[in-house]
């Protein structure tokens, strides 16, 4: 796995003691608030599973976000394939996502980690662009994102196909993007 960390968070796969931080940041409602879903404990180690497969296979991935002055894990920060949203998104499409326990919101964690994943994605992965994407009423990530100098592409947002019929506010989904080249200009700390 790529090595990685920022100020005050370490980046790494996950382990079995974070399973139950895995399963609360899966099936609280607050955290959950733009998914369509909550997982039960079951579907949350499966999808923990995915995770540390993920990683293991590709270097990087969903990686658990753990405090540096604590080693305690707050939720996940990184990078990875977005091809399950093919043809919304192209196949070879690399986004960046972040989920987080609710007592470590609005500490700049999640901008703080984006970023240093950004830094490694172009840098160290020689990526041409990163995407990230969320329900259109999703302000707080979409805050995130401008945050760390992502640019809205609305010829890009779609209507996500697994959407639960008849509730609208889980459909429309946009789209941000960054170019390695509008990273390098930018420069973002």
């Amino acid at each position: 796995m790529i090595t990685l960390q920022s100020d005050r968070l370490v980046f790494r796969n996950w382990q079995e003691s974070d399973r139950p931080l895995f399963h609360l940041i899966n099936s609280d409602e607050r955290v959950m608030e733009f998914f369509p879903f909550r997982r039960s404990r079951a579907e949350a180690d499966a999808k923990m599973d995915e995770f540390v497969a993920d990683i293991n296979r590709d270097g990087f991935g969903w990686t658990a976000a753990v405090l540096k002055a604590t080693g305690d894990p707050i939720g996940f920060i990184g990078l990875a394939h977005a091809d399950h949203l093919e043809p919304h998104l192209p196949k070879e499409a690399i986004q960046i996502g972040w989920r987080l326990a609710p007592q470590f919101w609005n500490k700049g964690y999640a901008t703080e980690g984006a970023r240093a994943w950004l830094r490694s994605g172009f840098e160290q992965l020689h990526l041409p662009e990163i995407l990230s994407y969320a329900v259109w009423n999703n302000k707080p990530s979409i805050a995130v994102m401008q945050r760390i100098g992502m640019h809205p592409d609305p010829d890009a947002d779609f209507d996500h196909p697994q959407a639960p019929a008849g509730k609208p506010d889980f459909e429309r989904i946009t789209v941000y993007r960054l170019t390695c080249g509008q990273w390098t200009k930018e420069k973002r700390p």
